[in-house]
């Protein structure tokens, strides 16, 4: 059987995982982002490369095309699938086009509706082989994707990020580089309620590490004020939204306000849940199928709404040590799966 990678191109990460005989043998996610210039899928490949190595079938999805270095997304689906192709030669790179299964480079522009942003489709797609009926979340670093999986299939009332917005299932909060001004506009500190500063002081990676919540190598972004990554720090960071330096209160105050912002967006990605179950595509037993580096929140959602919680790495084989960050990847773990039986590998 041969192997195969999967690869998930964003914007601010690359994902892979390798395929062999239908076990996840291998996954890495490296930093890449593409707001410094389309040459980080350069440097992000190659060091990818080194750790996952090379195969000779690919399948490539994508939410990179969003990058501001193209002018649309359709270029940007364009952009990113020709540099793909150039740099995963000899290798043949197959693009998923959600709907339209894969295509080569060739027909990926005449795709690009059904190539940009469908990694969360590859990943609902493949939760739908393995659990007829759930509600299947991943949320990663920047976004949380909420799908209904209904009779083994997705069943997204959107399909681009317009539509899923607009319907709750792409909610623009993540456990990392989401900024905390884009959250409560007040929060409470010290007894009273207190505008937050309009500025990107710090962020929810600060948050969940003042929590210990923040899994190892998760935060692969510089912080905020470009200091270390410590609690401390990120202790200062907080404080700075308010206004304050750390040294105006003790670290207990610090951690009450951390755990307001990481309420604030539990609540956030539950409402949005809660919309989705409004549709009644899930019964009232469908377990959630957490997803993402954020799937520690995902388990907290799950208990909230009472309902069973499956790890995505519970739904598929990985070796031990590459089960974590299989799915931590999730999309990329997917569309290799979905490619393998997809290609009859």
């Amino acid at each position: 059987m041969q192997d195969i990678i999967g690869w998930d191109i964003g914007g601010a990460h690359l994902k892979a995982a390798r395929v062999e005989n239908g076990v996840i043998t291998e996954a890495v996610q490296v930093a890449c982002p593409l707001w410094l210039g389309l040459g980080e899928l350069d440097r992000a490949f190659a060091e990818a490369a080194q750790a996952i190595g090379r195969a000779p079938l690919n399948a490539v999805t994508m939410t990179g095309e969003l990058s501001d270095a193209f002018a649309t997304r359709a270029e940007g689906v364009a952009g990113v699938a020709a540099i793909a192709e150039r740099l995963l030669e000899p290798g043949k790179a197959m693009f998923y086009a959600a709907r339209a299964g894969f295509v080569d480079g060739a027909a990926a522009p005449a795709h690009a509706k059904d190539i940009g942003s469908a990694n969360w489709h590859a990943s609902a797609a493949l939760v739908g082989a393995r659990a007829n009926n759930a509600l299947f979340i991943d949320m990663g670093s920047t976004t949380t994707d909420i799908i209904p999986v209904a009779v083994g299939l997705p069943a997204s009332s959107g399909f681009d990020d317009a539509g899923r917005l607009a319907h709750g299932e792409l909610v623009y909060t993540g456990l990392v580089r989401t900024f905390l001004m884009t959250g409560p506009k007040l929060v409470p500190f010290a007894g009273r309620w207190t505008a937050l500063m309009n500025e990107w002081f710090a962020d929810m990676a600060d948050v969940h590490r003042i929590l210990g919540q923040l899994p190892e190598g998760a935060d692969m972004m510089d912080s905020a004020d470009g200091r270390e990554k410590t609690v401390a720090a990120s202790m200062a960071r907080l404080a700075r939204m308010i206004g304050r330096d750390a040294s105006d209160a003790d670290e207990a105050a610090w951690t009450r306000l951390a755990q307001f912002f990481a309420e604030a967006q539990l609540r956030e990605i539950l409402d949005a849940a809660a919309l989705v179950l409004t549709r009644g595509l899930i019964e009232a037993d469908a377990p959630i199928v957490g997803a993402g580096v954020g799937r520690g929140v995902i388990l907290k959602l799950a208990k909230r709404l009472g309902r069973r919680y499956i790890a995505f790495d519970d739904l598929i084989e990985a070796l031990p040590h590459a089960r974590a960050k299989a799915c931590d990847c999730a999309a990329a773990s997917a569309v290799a799966l979905v490619a393998a039986h997809h290609f009859k590998l």
